[in-house]
């Protein structure tokens, strides 16, 4: 008996019954392909939304994803298929997303800070007058 060819293996191992809409195994692959990124662009948005929802009204929140350039679009998921590629990719992006997150969040409590500053000296003016 001859040995089946690599793409036919598992028809032969299964003794030749087909998993899938198609008796094309490469069409059955494309299916699950496409199946699989609608499916993931799908929970993107979902899990997009709902970060915005959480301080913009829906309304809001679908205009500011829409106002995305392709360039931020482009960016967004060279770093996401870096990080997906190895695991020092994903140590690197984890890591400046980290850093970025406490730079930013350090600014907060400052710009907070002379805020509240501002807004008791206006306090205590008010109380002069």
């Amino acid at each position: 008996m001859k040995a089946a060819p690599n793409g036919l293996k598992a028809l032969a191992d299964n003794g030749g019954e087909l998993h899938g809409p198609s008796p094309n195994p490469a069409t059955n692959l494309v299916i699950a392909d496409i199946a699989l990124r609608t499916g993931t662009t799908l929970a993107r948005r979902a899990v997009e939304r709902a970060v915005l929802g959480a301080s913009y009204s829906p309304r809001k929140a679908k205009s500011i994803l829409r106002g995305r350039t392709m360039s931020e679009t482009l960016l967004h998921g060279a770093l996401a298929r870096v990080a997906l590629g190895s695991v020092p990719g994903a140590l690197f992006i984890g890591g400046a997303l980290v850093a970025k997150t406490l730079y930013d969040r350090s600014h907060a409590r400052q710009a907070r800070r002379q805020g509240e500053e501002v807004i008791e000296d206006m306090a205590q003016d008010g109380e002069t007058e």
